[in-house]
């Protein structure tokens, strides 16, 4: 069984930054790709952004050059830091890992609201 436990989240003004981490755990060897998704009320979820098990990143071009992820394969810990947020960045935080190719562990969400 695996367990995603996220952190990070809050309140912050327009131009601010937040970290958000989430810590996996369970019985697994090794962790292929780890990611973000976010979702709004009446939304579908979306991509944020995704980091190989070699550390190949990618993002959806509405976060390039603000936001930034990483991992840390020691501690099974993927990281979001989010620089110059706007109020659409408001949302709910999710993060997800693939152990076997194509299916996704999820986190509980996490907060993130952006005040203007």
């Amino acid at each position: 069984q695996v367990q995603l436990v996220e952190s990070g989240g809050g309140s912050v003004q327009s131009g601010g930054s937040l970290r958000l981490s989430c810590a996996a755990s369970g019985s697994f060897l090794m962790i292929r790709s780890m990611g973000w998704h976010r979702q709004t009320p009446g939304k579908q979820r979306e991509w944020v952004a995704a980091i190989t098990s070699g550390g190949t990143t990618n993002y959806a071009d509405f976060v390039k050059g603000r936001f930034t992820i990483s991992r840390d394969n020691t501690k099974n810990t993927v990281y979001l830091q989010m620089n110059s947020l706007k109020p659409e960045d408001t949302a709910v935080y999710y993060c997800n890992i693939q152990i076997v190719l194509g299916v996704n562990h999820w986190g509980q969400g996490t907060q993130v609201t952006v005040s203007s």
